[in-house]
């Protein structure tokens, strides 16, 4: 395992917020159902992705410095 990922790229990551938010929401007296929070993590980690990738297209195009070898 000598790959690399962001936290955010993480499932894992976005696995524990909802289970935290999920544990809040108890706290609330609202239950989160498997189902609803597999589909947020789903959902959690699309968002991040792509907020992922609009900030490296803004970064590539705000950048002062070639790419080269």
């Amino acid at each position: 395992m000598d790959e690399t990922k962001a936290l955010i790229q993480s499932k894992t990551f976005w696995g524990a917020v909802v289970a935290l938010v999920g544990a809040a929401l108890t706290l609330g007296r609202y239950t989160l159902s498997p189902a609803d929070a597999a589909a947020a993590v789903d959902l959690l980690s699309g968002i991040a992705g792509a907020v992922g990738a609009l900030i490296a297209i803004y970064g590539r195009v705000v950048a002062t410095k070639k790419i080269g070898a």
